[in-house]
């Protein structure tokens, strides 16, 4: 493979590479396969184009063309000429596609589904910074540069993302940009040779070009720098969709323990009860009549910051044998345990297993783990609930009226968590509160008075079509339209709850699903729901039902205790052709317009990127391991140091005996004519260090400093093995010494002054050369020293060479040279003559 095709694939692979840390951003990862695809057709042609040879602009040019073609086959073939060729028609729906994108980025949470326009923006932008990448690394030969549009890929990205394995695209990233830069190296000094800087420079003569690779090295540097700063900087944040990270986008959990926070489902909630063809996603059997008051709960939102409520961050734990009692029972109150039996449809993939409130206990199989201030379960490593049968043991708690009206305050702790609000709630929602609840002497007659406002005395409709809405003003609205759905209620009547000091949160699950001809409860798309839940010392969590026509009134709320009788609320209707079927669908499959969040495989989706575990994580493992990698690479430092000094000095030891010295390098001519192959190339495209028609002098240097280099190889190869060298010794006397001190024979001696006597020639010959062989006799030297040493002095010599010093030495002086290079500029600044001023 040439050098050139080499340098192709790896502007293509670290393209790719980069493109990975937009993988949390969008699911599924099918997108990464078609860029993939497109990438290397792009990359084909531009290789193509460069056979040819076309002008660069034209190879450039005719990548992007093609680029067009296959976005438009991929994107808006029924609308292009022959379903290949671009026409407005087709532009429109390109602009129609990214307007859409635009509206689902800004209207999906982390991860987005991957729709029309969001895909054709991903893929979109990857060809385009492909595009760059390949013109900057191959068609113009500087690979460089061609980190900067890596580094804007992976800054938008990491900037969107929170995920906590952001780190590790970071490393993907930083590695293929750095593969990038080895292979342009490589491709450059396998050709033509290294630019040795260390040989003798005529008076006067200016210092010759810097090395490109130690110039990519530097950018290179730079740019992973910048990539490492960019994400931590406190940039403003964007509210709202896929690039909200807080609000209705994914919450991030992170902690030692193990902790769990989870995605707000307000979207996905409206959509599941908004599907056109309900679907059966739970098949319930349960050991009590009372399946009407059979609550499935999955999660509970107790973290109100004045515009959504969304579930905190809790720690995690095994699963217990036997659940604890729930928080805030008392023993007077009366409780029965039931036990239901519970199984998934296979395309229901629920992060979090739905129950009965409150579990006492769970059999299961697989990786769940136990959340003990929600008393919920959740997967661990990608566990869901696709096909799982589960039975679940819980507490059919009955509280009486009397007790909850004679409840004690809530302790400390509970208060201070549960009745907090922001203060940019707005004034009427605590206004409104009070007003419903004037007359009522205590928090119990307060709750009922709330649920009665919102569910029969308010004025309010259920309605799903409307908006969830955003926004500090969206309680107030709600207040205002009197229209929504259990999302609004649950949320109104928690927020006014808190505000009146009663504790509150939000549950999010399923309600009570339709009784089957067999005696299982089928629970369906259209049964997830949302409810308040208010803390009572001595009952507990305690659930209330706001919402018109959906679920059923508690039976608690129902005696006159609070002045006013509360009626039964009917049963949310059910149309014939939406009732669920006794059997799961089979159908696990529908588009993202129809279904936001895969609302389609889970009616209330999480995110599996930010479960717990037990034990420690795998990123934590990763961690571990590439610390104690690090540790163990640190000691071996020298070793590596030590080994690629040997490479660089032999290599360029071979390579100076191949170029006579003045002459054109191998398949050029002095006349510019060439013998074809990968050689015969453009003037423009001649190899660093290298030049047609190279002049004698310009020879002579390099040719000392390719032999310099071998002889500093040897005498450090023979510091390595004892013996230290003398710097006041000539190059003869220092061979004749290293001969005597490792007791060489008279074949490796003769190969030490061989050595030595090319050191002097390109030192004091009028016309300096380089000698063949050089790096042989280097190497014969180093197995005879090797030889006649002990086991010890060997492996001291491989492991912590002496002469790695030298790498301590080289710092030392570039540190000394760089002072000295900024003293030099700051004394030759211009300074005003003192005494003297402008005429007016």
């Amino acid at each position: 493979m040439s050098g050139r095709a080499r340098l192709t694939l790896c502007a293509v692979a670290a393209t790719l590479m980069a493109s990975c840390a937009l993988l949390p951003l969008v699911t599924p990862a099918t997108w990464l396969l078609q860029a993939a695809v497109l990438l290397a057709i792009q990359s084909g042609v531009g290789a193509a184009a460069r056979r040819v040879p076309l002008a660069r602009p034209l190879t450039v040019a005719a990548q992007a063309l093609v680029t067009l073609v296959l976005l438009t086959l991929l994107f808006a073939r029924e609308q292009a000429l022959v379903g290949l060729v671009p026409g407005p028609e087709a532009f429109r729906h390109f602009g129609d596609l990214f307007r859409t994108g635009a509206d689902d980025v800004g209207r999906y949470a982390i991860p987005a589904p991957l729709s029309d326009g969001i895909r054709l923006m991903v893929i979109g932008s990857v060809l385009v910074i492909g595009l760059a990448v390949d013109t900057l690394a191959v068609t113009y030969r500087n690979a460089a540069p061609a980190g900067l549009p890596l580094l804007a890929l992976y800054s938008v990205a990491a900037g969107l993302s929170t995920g906590a394995t952001d780190w590790l695209w970071f490393l993907v990233a930083a590695a293929g940009y750095l593969m990038l830069l080895l292979a342009e190296g490589r491709e450059r000094l396998s050709q033509w040779g290294r630019v040795f800087g260390g040989g003798p420079r005529a008076p006067g003569a200016q210092p010759g070009p810097v090395a490109p690779v130690r110039t990519g090295r530097r950018i290179g540097m730079a740019a992973l720098g910048v990539a490492l700063v960019v994400p931590l900087l406190p940039l403003p944040a964007i509210q709202g969709g896929l690039l909200d990270g807080t609000g209705t986008g994914v919450g991030a959990g992170n902690g030692s323990g193990g902790t769990i926070s989870a995605v707000n489902p307000l979207v996905s909630l409206r959509d599941s009860l908004n599907v056109d063809e309900d679907r059966t996603v739970l098949t319930l059997r349960t050991n009590t009549s009372g399946v009407s008051d059979m609550y499935l709960r999955i999660v509970s939102l107790d973290d109100f910051d004045g515009t959504t409520w969304k579930p905190a961050k809790r720690h995690i734990v095994a699963v217990p044998d036997e659940f604890p009692s729930p928080t805030g029972l008392g023993p007077g109150v009366k409780r029965t345990e039931i036990t239901t039996r519970i199984a998934a449809a296979p395309g229901y993939a629920q992060d979090w297993l739905p129950m009965p409130y409150p579990p006492s206990g769970v059999q299961i199989k697989g990786n769940w783990r136990y959340e003990p201030v929600g008393m919920t379960l959740v997967g661990d490593h990608g566990q869901n609930t696709s096909g799982k049968t589960y039975q679940v043991k819980s507490l059919d708690v009955q509280p009486t009226a009397e007790q909850l009206a004679s409840a004690p305050e809530a302790p400390g702790s509970v208060r201070s968590t549960y009745t907090k609000v922001p203060d940019s709630l707005p004034p009427v929602v605590a206004q409104q509160a009070r007003e419903i609840t004037k007359g009522a002497t205590s928090d119990y007659q307060k709750a009922v008075a709330l649920q009665d406002y919102f569910a029969v005395t308010g004025g309010f409709e259920y309605d799903t079509e409307v908006e969830v809405g955003s926004g500090t003003n969206a309680i107030a609205r709600f207040l205002r339209d009197k229209q929504g759905f259990c999302v609004h209620f649950s949320f109104a009547m928690a927020a006014m709850a808190r505000t009146l000091g009663i504790p509150a949160r939000v549950a999010v699950g399923f309600a009570p699903g339709t009784t089957q001809a067999d005696g299982s409860v089928a629970v369906g798309l259209k049964d997830a729901h949302a409810w308040p839940e208010l803390y009572f010392e001595g009952v507990g969590w305690t659930r209330f039902e706001p919402t018109p026509t959906r679920g059923s009134t508690p039976t608690y709320t129902l005696p006159d205790t609070s002045g006013q009788a509360v009626p039964d609320l009917p049963q949310a209707s059910r149309s014939a052709d939406a009732a669920p079927s006794a059997q799961p669908s089979s159908s696990t499959s529908c588009s993202a317009q129809d279904k936001k969040l895969e609302g389609c495989a889970q009616a209330l989706p999480l995110d599996e990127a930010q479960q717990g575990g037990g034990g420690p994580r795998w990123y934590a493992i990763a961690g571990w391991t590439l610390l104690g990698a690090a540790a163990l690479a640190v000691p071996l430092l020298p070793m590596l140091w030590r080994l690629r000094r040997r490479a660089v000095r032999l290599a360029s030891a071979q390579h100076s005996s191949s170029v006579p010295s003045g002459s054109p390098p191998p398949g050029r001519r002095g006349d510019g004519g060439g013998t074809g192959g990968a050689d015969d190339r453009r003037p423009d495209e001649a190899r660093p260090g290298v030049l047609l028609d190279v002049p004698p002098a310009e020879a002579g240097a390099a040719a000392a400093g390719h032999v310099l280099a071998v002889w500093r190889e040897l005498t450090d190869t023979a510091w390595d093995y004892g013996i230290e060298p003398n710097e006041a010794l000539t190059p003869r006397r220092a061979a004749e010494r290293i001969v005597r001190i490792g007791e060489l024979d008279e074949t490796v001696g003769r190969s030490v002054r061989r050595v030595a006597g090319a050191v002097e020639q390109v030192l004091f010959a009028p016309e300096p050369r380089a000698e063949a062989g050089l790096a042989d006799d280097v190497r014969a030297v180093r197995a005879a020293l090797r030889d006649r040493v002990s086991w010890t002095t060997r492996v001291r010599a491989v492991v912590a060479p002496r002469s790695a010093i030298r790498a301590v030495w080289d710092l030392s002086d570039r540190w000394t040279a760089t002072k000295a290079s900024w003293a030099a500029r700051l004394t030759s600044l211009p300074r005003r003559p003192s005494g003297h001023h402008q005429s007016s």
